[in-house]
């Protein structure tokens, strides 16, 4: 398996820093929306999957490694189907991609072997970043494609996935790939050539540049999805996945399709976020960002501040109340009194297991219902703290 070197701290970066972190990363990860690679009428647009290819290979071949994000399976699938327009419905959304899927790894595999290059197909579903041990299988894949010199291609698994086609796009997906394969950037190529401080097309918008924070973005609006109608991705995933990508101490660029060659070579256009924590574990950048919660746990002030603060485990005396169904070793959210979520954690007893041990110590609780009673409601291993 591939190993690479972690964060362990991280003095500020200037903008002209940053830019050059990506432009030099050894191995990044480069991920495209579907209204980059399709028409507008949906189906592939076989020139824009040459251009893209082209700049992938030049920098595979300067001696970077890449492991490309790709969506487009559903817009690519829908024409074939005798569709006029992108389908609403789940069934035919899955069996869009069905078709498409395999038609646009066909045009990677040989747009890519014109450089010489094999390409592999990953596809995941949440479950492939909820579940554990899912997780980990994806991650051994995904390194040894990279050791055999393979240009892995990553989508969601839309032909079985749900909540991925209802609600997003593959920018989420594409930060999570960056920490799973320990990238050094994450490069996100939309239709729009960097973030706005409002609708780019309004007279006036100006381009920002560069994000060291979450506190340059007061004031901006962003939403909205791209104009294709093809895709279903906005400027708020991208958003989101520069900052799931950022906590994790990885620099991320976006910036237009059109503009692969600048991005991937000099990456001197688009806007720029810089990182704004440390590598951490897989498993917690896992348990913060790619696990729904099943229910809400919500702790008396002691709790709060043992979790938060002194990073201890949950113990039952601190919960005063427990909301939602779930099972051991299900993720749930710990709240404080106000109702702010504080903390995600997985929980080691079901549901219904826990009224009856609310508020109790767990040498009471193992006195009375045996040793296997004596244990955290969430240990601290199994803890992210969210804020605080």
């Amino acid at each position: 398996m591939s190993c690479r070197a972690t964060v362990t701290g991280m003095a500020p970066m200037t903008a002209p820093d940053v830019r050059r972190q990506i432009a030099e990363a050894a191995r990044v990860v480069v991920k495209v929306g579907s209204s980059s690679l399709t028409l507008s009428a949906g189906g592939l647009d076989v020139g824009r999957i040459d251009a893209l290819v082209d700049q992938i290979a030049a920098r595979r071949q300067a001696g970077h490694q890449v492991v490309l994000v790709s969506s487009g399976a559903i817009a690519t699938g829908f024409p074939t189907l005798g569709l006029a327009r992108r389908p609403r419905d789940l069934a035919t959304q899955q069996a869009a991609a069905s078709v498409g899927q395999g038609i646009l790894v066909a045009q990677y595999t040989r747009a890519f072997a014109r450089h010489g290059l094999t390409v592999g197909q990953v596809l995941l579903t949440a479950d492939d970043v909820i579940r554990r041990t899912h997780y980990r299988n994806a991650q051994r894949t995904l390194f040894r494609l990279l050791d055999l010199g393979i240009v892995p291609i990553v989508n969601e698994n839309d032909t079985v996935a749900t909540d991925e086609i209802r609600f997003g796009d593959n920018d989420r997906l594409a930060a999570l790939v960056a920490h799973v394969v320990q990238a050094d950037a994450l490069v996100l190529l939309s239709d729009v050539d960097g973030l706005y401080d409002g609708p780019p097309t309004r007279a006036g918008a100006t381009l920002i540049t560069d994000i060291s924070g979450p506190g340059d973005l007061d004031g901006v609006r962003i939403g909205g999805t791209g104009a294709s109608g093809v895709g279903l991705g906005g400027m708020t995933t991208k958003v989101e996945a520069a900052s799931i990508a950022n906590a994790a101490g990885i620099p991320v660029l976006l910036t237009s399709a059109e503009r692969v060659d600048a991005a991937l070579a000099r990456a001197e256009v688009g806007t720029v976020f810089h990182p704004t924590g440390r590598r951490t574990s897989s498993r917690l950048l896992w348990l913060a960002h790619a696990t729904a919660p099943q229910g809400r746990l919500v702790l008396d002030d002691g709790a709060v501040t043992a979790v938060i603060q002194r990073r201890k485990s949950l113990l039952p005396a601190g919960i005063t109340a427990i909301e939602g169904t779930f099972t051991a070793g299900d993720p749930v959210d710990l709240m404080d009194q106000n109702g702010n979520t504080v903390a995600r954690g997985l929980v080691n007893f079901d549901a219904q297991e826990l009224p009856g041990l609310l508020g109790r110590s767990t040498r009471e609780l193992a006195k009375e219902l045996g040793p296997a009673y004596e244990r955290e409601v969430v240990h601290r291993d199994d803890l992210v703290v969210l804020s605080g």
